[in-house]
């Protein structure tokens, strides 16, 4: 049995303050990135309402904080890497959505005590936060819970288990079958079960992700995966996006595919949309 990995976010700073740009680029590199992008946003479009103020917990450098802004929210920015802190307040500043920023923080979403109870209208937490908190998912679902309102919604993504052993699969297959079977019973990425890898994170099932945010007595409103068709269509894709109406209906198609109960453990991520 490998060694239990506990929670480090000394490794989870390390490894964004390292990632650099590259996580500015990470969701508009490919046609799949781009795919994935689309989905998370048209949950933010169809339940944010303007004006509201929100926190957006592992923020990194900006992607989604800058479509927040113009969805005209009030936005406190968080990440634990002082190097994407940097790099948000910096993408902000040269493009021009700064204004709709009220702060940056540097801190651990697993104690956020410098805000209030009920704080925000809304809390987003996409891009896989709570797979990198391994054991103490709880407590930071907890505190997101926490400064959220009475009534607001949560809007989170993390990483899926089967939908990354699609995504990646000649990847993973240098790796022995005990390690392959331990990282799928398990849902965990390590140093003891993958040595080579330096990106440390916690997949989920769609069953578990469930019971995660509903043992914080959050209402789940939507839940979808993220690239269920399109995720391994490589050059085909380059060529479908060339046509804006084929661009268009594949979008359609991903978005009403990925809601479907029986894609949800399919895609790179799961995301949920919640009511406190």
């Amino acid at each position: 049995m490998p060694k239990e990995y506990k929670y480090d976010p000394e490794d989870v700073s390390r490894f964004f303050d390292e990632h650099g740009e590259k996580e500015w680029e990470r969701l508009v590199r490919t046609p799949q990135d781009r795919i994935s992008l689309h989905l998370h946003t048209e949950f933010l479009r169809e339940h944010v309402e303007p004006g509201m103020k929100l926190l957006e917990v592992g923020a990194a450098a900006g992607r989604f904080t800058r479509i927040l802004v113009e969805l005209n929210c009030r936005v406190t920015v968080t990440d634990l890497s002082e190097g994407q802190l940097a790099l948000n307040r910096k993408k902000a500043e040269e493009l021009g959505f700064a204004s709709g920023i009220e702060d940056w923080h540097r801190l651990d979403m697993c104690d956020m005590a410098c805000f209030l109870d009920g704080d925000f209208d809304a809390v987003v937490c996409y891009g896989g936060p709570l797979s990198y908190v391994f054991e103490k998912a709880d407590q930071a679902l907890g505190e997101c819970c926490r400064v959220l309102k009475n009534g607001g919604i949560f809007f989170s993504s993390v990483m899926s288990v089967w939908g990354a052993a699609h995504a990646f699969l000649p990847s993973i297959m240098y790796l022995t079958s005990d390690q392959i079977d331990t990282i799928l019973e398990s849902g965990d990425v390590t140093p003891h079960t993958d040595p080579n890898n330096k990106h440390f994170c916690h997949m989920f099932r769609s069953q578990e992700y469930r019971d995660l945010l509903e043992r914080s007595h959050l209402h789940i409103l939507d839940m979808s995966s993220a690239n269920f068709l399109s995720v391994n269509m490589g050059e085909q894709l380059e060529k479908i996006m060339e046509i804006p109406p084929n661009w268009n209906e594949l979008l359609r198609l991903e978005k009403e595919t990925c809601r479907q109960p029986g894609c949800w453990d399919t895609g790179t991520h799961l995301i949920a949309v919640c009511r406190k």
